[in-house]
């Protein structure tokens, strides 16, 4: 038994490390403050649009409902194949806060999404660029508050995490995963803590709101024009040139479907996992972390149970223990669904499973198709 045994003490130890480091961050990683700043300078909000008809209208019109900042909404129509551009075209002719913009041709060694938010960063009249993507819906108070939040915490780039809205069985399974991996390995304190370690540089690509100045500096979307992988890599670039960046829990204040289906869910997250944890460099130590510390814990539970191994069992239900724990109690804060949380060794395994199948493709010279554009892998390790 002292296989076993070994193996669900490797796995405690994998599953204590997360737990211990999620709930310290639970206490830190908050809300926006309820009560925004009096008299906060105007935003300009930028939505990059490439096929967006199903949902640039509710975005738009979230936007518009904008209390307590002024603001104009700026829609980059990215050479849209749809009725994007018809549509935000109607709502600009209601509300003249509303402008329609059409992207340039996109340049060789550009991703789109880059690229159309440094159009939108030229485009804006005011200081304050608040960059959303198209299927993020803003609570009335959403940009007021995250203005407050920028001035108070004296930071550069602040992202804010929305509440996410999953409908098919991956989506649920899959994009929790991005709480529990964020609360669990990224130390919240230390990141605030050391401001220069670009390293703990992390943030959503959905919800970022930049200092103009500073977004200028850094080099903005042009120092990651090759990244598919924005929430990963612009805090990085802020940080590299020396300025603060900082994350927040946006669950009241944005909400956003990332992906649509199973097939498109998969395929989201593998385009950004090479530049993250599925990158050749960082992938066996992501696949150990996540295997033995989530997976691992109940694998060996039922092994001890099966085989009534009284010492196994409870060591390895220990580490199940926690692990599940931080699962459900992510559930409950960020608003996810209970019963795909009871499925999480599955999810964790076909998490593993997208960093894999990314690596491949990355390493068979397979690009990334992303709204009908095909991008090579871009890091290089």
């Amino acid at each position: 038994m002292t296989v076993p045994l070994l193996l669900s003490a490797i796995a405690l130890t994998l599953a204590a490390v997360p737990t211990a480091l999620f709930i310290v961050n639970l206490f830190v990683f908050r809300r926006l403050p309820a009560h925004p700043a009096a008299a906060p300078p105007p935003v300009s909000i930028l939505i990059p649009a490439r096929d967006e008809g199903e949902t640039i209208g509710a975005c738009v019109e979230a936007a518009l409902s904008s209390r307590h900042v002024a603001c104009e909404i700026v829609v980059l129509n990215d050479h849209s194949r749809d009725d994007t551009a018809h549509i935000v075209q109607e709502l600009a002719a209601r509300d003249s806060r509303v402008r329609l913009e059409v992207a340039p041709p996109l340049p060789r060694g550009w991703c789109g999404k880059q690229h159309a938010c440094h159009a939108l960063s030229m485009l804006a009249r005011h200081d304050l660029l608040l960059f959303i993507d198209a299927d993020v819906r803003l609570s009335p108070d959403a940009a007021a508050r995250a203005v407050g939040y920028l001035q108070r915490s004296n930071s550069d780039l602040i992202s804010g995490f929305p509440r996410q809205e999953m409908e098919s069985l991956l989506e649920m399974l899959l994009i929790p995963l991005i709480h529990v991996v964020l609360l669990g390995y990224l130390p919240i304190p230390a990141m605030r803590w050391r401001s220069n370690r670009v390293a703990y540089g992390a943030g959503c690509g959905q919800f970022f709101l930049a200092r103009r100045g500073r977004y200028v500096e850094a080099g903005g979307h042009g120092a990651i024009r090759r990244s598919l992988h924005d929430g990963l890599t612009l805090p990085r670039a802020f940080r590299a040139a020396g300025f603060r960046t900082d994350i927040f829990d946006a669950t009241d204040t944005a909400a956003c479907r990332m992906y649509r289906g199973n097939r498109a869910c998969w395929a989201g997250l593998a385009k950004n996992a090479t530049e993250g944890m599925g990158s050749p460099r960082a992938i066996v130590v992501w696949t150990v972390l996540l295997l033995g510390g989530h997976v691992l814990p109940f694998v060996m539970l039922g092994v001890g149970f099966a085989m009534q191994w009284r010492t196994v069992t409870l060591v390895a239900g220990a580490a199940a223990t926690c692990v599940l724990a931080i699962r459900l109690v992510a559930a409950v804060r960020f608003r996810q669904k209970i019963a795909a949380a009871l499925l999480y060794p599955l999810a964790v395994s076909l998490l593993v499973a997208v960093q894999w199948d990314a690596l491949f493709r990355r390493l068979f010279g397979r690009p990334s198709i992303w709204k009908g554009r095909a991008y090579a892998h871009a890091v290089a390790d």
